[in-house]
């Protein structure tokens, strides 16, 4: 790619991430971005099409024929994006403001930077005159920030049964972290936790407020329980998504006080593992919602918190409830619920195609930089995928430079903002890994 062609798609992948931004999609909307992507991909040559089960929440689909036997790979993103209160922002959140080299705005960082960037991509290699070996998807969806309206990838997965690449990239990865001991990585997400929330639900026995002493104020005990959960870290002996993580960065774990040194040993590494390593040992459970009595003059029977569950890929509902019951102890009365269905975890392979696929186009577009691979505490719509296809679907697009605190601070919050050549790097990533892997 020359610098001439660079410099043209630089401008143009920065034009398409600002028109998005300025369509307002705040978990919802998502048919008029959806449409002016169809209309921009088309305009390259591609059968772009918009699904959707509610007529103002489309999902776009593109599907570029391969010409061969290659593995079919779709580059994903969600189209919608969180609420922002404008008195919190510099720059108004949906005016796509660039200043200084930064593009500010609702979703550059999560995430129309990467669905402009991978449009761009596969527009680029349309009108180059690239024919891939294998299916190119786009997948554009709707509802992912908030899902219950269920209109996003779990829907049109169910409504389309062809939409099943083998291989699929979405968001999850590709922050540039320099540690401490001068190596520089890049983090690719290999999977999420899923989701198991957990009511406990402390006993006492009723009383009037008045005179304290008589029953027993369950609230009271709410507190020890609060205190025993704590933050809600993990209870356990690792995983092998830990492990694995570990061994990149400091050369292997296999559990017990070894797991406690190496993760302390990569926490020194950089900043950002002491929050991102200690939860992928097992089960976490952060108290986030709590009730007591429905009377202020009335000391219930029952106080109860909800605990916020991720939980590795291949936990049961058992498992997660045995956890619970681990932090507990067996002297406090308590009683444990599901309040909701368990939202599995899932995983694709260290090794395979894709990853070694993102490795060589990073080393030939940031010389030196390794790829270590790790498992995502939030959740995103790579599952869906894993699911419904057996689909090997990762989390990665390049930054080098957006510094990790900068994205970081970006997700759901003010002043989220993306460097602009962080965008022309991500249409060149995405062109070259197109290329590796359908070429």
């Amino acid at each position: 790619m020359s610098s001439g062609d660079s410099e043209c798609l630089a401008e143009e992948v920065l034009r398409v991430a600002r028109d998005l931004i300025r369509i307002d999609t705040t978990n919802g909307n998502e048919t008029e971005a959806a449409a002016y992507l169809r209309d921009y991909l088309r305009e390259a040559g591609l059968d772009a099409e918009l699904v959707a089960r509610d007529p103002a929440r489309a999902n776009l689909v593109v599907r570029w024929p391969g010409a061969g036997d290659a593995s079919s790979l779709a580059y994903l993103g969600h189209l919608d994006v969180v609420p922002a209160d404008a008195r919190d922002w510099t720059h108004p959140p949906f005016e796509a403001v660039v200043e200084d080299g930064w593009l500010f705005g609702r979703g550059a960082v999560d995430m129309k930077n990467e669905v402009a960037a991978r449009c761009v991509a596969v527009a680029e290699l349309a009108r180059s005159g690239f024919r891939p070996a294998g299916d190119l998807w786009l997948l554009m969806v709707a509802d992912e920030e908030d899902g219950a309206a269920d209109v996003g990838m779990r829907w049109l997965l169910e409504a389309r049964p062809d939409i099943r690449p083998d291989l699929a990239i979405n968001e999850g990865g590709g922050h540039r972290l320099p540690l401490a001991d001068g190596r520089v990585v890049s983090l690719l997400s290999v999977g999420e936790k899923g989701t198991q929330p957990v009511r406990v639900s402390a006993v006492g026995e009723a009383g009037h407020a008045s005179t304290p002493t008589i029953g027993d104020n369950a609230v009271v005990h709410l507190g020890e329980v609060l205190r025993r959960i704590g933050r809600g870290l993990p209870v356990g002996d690792g995983s092998p998504w830990l492990d694995e993580t570990l061994a990149a960065l400091v050369d292997g774990s296999s559990g017990g006080s070894d797991l406690a040194a190496a993760t302390a040993a990569a926490t020194a590494l950089h900043p950002s593992f002491a929050h991102e390593l200690p939860p992928l040992a097992g089960t976490t459970m952060a108290p986030t919602m709590l009730g007591g009595s429905s009377a202020r003059n009335v000391m219930p029977a029952r106080a109860w918190v909800e605990l916020d569950c991720r939980i590795l890929p291949g936990a049961t509902p058992d498992e997660v409830l045995a956890a619970v019951r681990e932090v507990l102890g067996v002297d406090l009365r308590y009683e444990l619920e599901l309040p909701e269905a368990m939202v599995p975890g899932s995983a694709s392979p260290t090794d395979g195609p894709l990853p070694a696929a993102v490795a060589a186009v990073l080393s030939d577009l940031d010389p030196g930089l390794e790829v270590v691979p790790i498992l995502c505490t939030g959740y995103t719509d790579s599952s869906f995928l894993r699911f419904a296809g057996g689909t090997a679907a990762y989390g990665f697009s390049p930054f080098r430079s957006t510094p990790a605190e900068v994205l970081d601070a970006g997700y759901h919050n003010a002043d989220e903002r993306v460097h602009v050549d962080d965008l022309a790097l991500s249409v060149a990533f995405h062109v070259e890994l197109a290329r590796r892997l359908l070429g």
